[in-house]
């Protein structure tokens, strides 16, 4: 069962015992937690925000809260790695393929990293872009079939899959409190406000 089942339940799920929920967060705590739990944990810690969704009905639900959320009904979405906009070609969407258009980016990831909750992504989704010359705000559609331990076995799935042309520009985006930007220990990195749609399909 999915770590996003045990924490959140599925719509069918009413609601658990004050005892159960208590077990259940002790569980979450530990070290040695699976590798979504430990995703989520550090994903969580890192100040990102993410919707988790059994369905394709869910994610159509969880994208327009964002949306709705946050005022972008009217934005534009910034939208660089193709085949994305035609998975969501039932969200009426303002696109761009111009940052100095966008209000937000909306992307893939190439892989979820557990161990320290990043995301790890290349020019199949941002191009040759720098995350700085990106917009603030990114909703990054995955699959919980995306996880992976460390980065290591997100480059070596990476080459796996792109033997003939691996992509350029990888990276991770880890910090997602945008106030870290002017944080020291931050120097160097893009803090970002992102929002992370994981669909099940395990």
């Amino acid at each position: 069962m999915s770590v996003f089942r045990k924490i959140f339940g599925s719509n069918s799920d009413k609601s658990k015992s004050s005892s159960e929920k208590e077990d259940q967060n002790t569980f979450l705590s530990g070290e040695n937690s699976p590798i979504d739990e430990k995703f989520t944990i550090n994903f969580n810690n890192n100040g990102g925000k993410f919707l988790y969704c059994e369905t394709s009905t869910e994610l159509q639900t969880n994208l327009n809260k964002i949306i709705e959320e946050n005022s972008w009904s009217d934005k534009t979405a910034l939208i660089l790695n193709p085949g994305l906009k035609d998975k969501f070609d039932w969200y009426d969407f303002n696109t761009t393929k111009k940052i100095e258009e966008a209000d937000f980016l909306f992307t893939t990831c190439e892989y979820l990293i557990a161990s320290d909750g990043s995301l790890l992504i290349s020019s199949n989704q941002i191009a040759e872009k720098k995350l700085s010359e990106l917009p603030e705000d990114f909703i990054v559609f995955a699959t919980t079939s995306q996880f992976v331990e460390t980065i290591s076995t997100g480059l070596q799935g990476i080459k796996a899959q792109n033997k003939k042309n691996i992509p350029t520009n990888i990276t991770t985006i880890k910090h997602f409190k945008v106030e870290e930007t002017n944080n020291f220990l931050s120097y160097g990195s893009s803090s970002k406000n992102l929002y992370l749609l994981l669909l099940e399909d395990l």
